[in-house]
């Protein structure tokens, strides 16, 4: 029977990458991604706090050197990999780290539009949005396509 080792996260970045080559010449890129679970309250009042896990990224090659460029401390990016366990010995102690092999790396959001984003959520709506935004949605009502759709 097959097995599925598949890895996707969605976090902030916690550090630039850290980037080195091995004596082959081959790129390996390492940054920590946070994901948090976002904290709640329960019905009897109690407040059960926000969670947030820290994950080890590991690139390679390519994508290694492109993470060397793009990627920074408080980024937003998608992550999807598979996990792998790798162990060694350290005075005389056993030690395991588990990590996400990525394979894709795509960026969501940097930090600038974390920024502007929350500049526009702080600032009313402009003099000349309209009163009732459910009634001004830019469409032509004589729009005879538009239309057709709701037949």
């Amino acid at each position: 029977m097959a097995s599925v080792n598949k890895v996707i996260l969605i976090g902030n970045v916690g550090n630039d990458p850290e980037v080195r080559y091995l004596d082959r010449g081959v790129c390996i890129a390492t940054f920590n991604l946070a994901t948090t679970e976002r904290g709640y309250i329960m019905q009897n009042g109690t407040q059960v706090p926000d969670v947030t896990e820290w994950h080890s990224i590991v690139l390679w090659r390519n994508l290694a050197e492109w993470a060397q460029q793009n990627i920074h401390k408080s980024m937003k990016v998608y992550v999807e990999g598979k996990l792998k366990t790798r162990t060694w010995e350290k005075d005389g102690q056993l030690r395991r780290k588990t990590e996400i092999v990525a394979e894709v790396v795509q960026i969501l959001y940097k930090p600038e539009q974390y920024r502007k984003a929350a500049e526009e959520e702080n600032h009313p709506l402009d003099e000349q949005a309209s009163e009732d935004p459910m009634t001004d949605n830019g469409l032509d009502d004589n729009n005879d396509e538009f239309l057709s759709i709701f037949k």
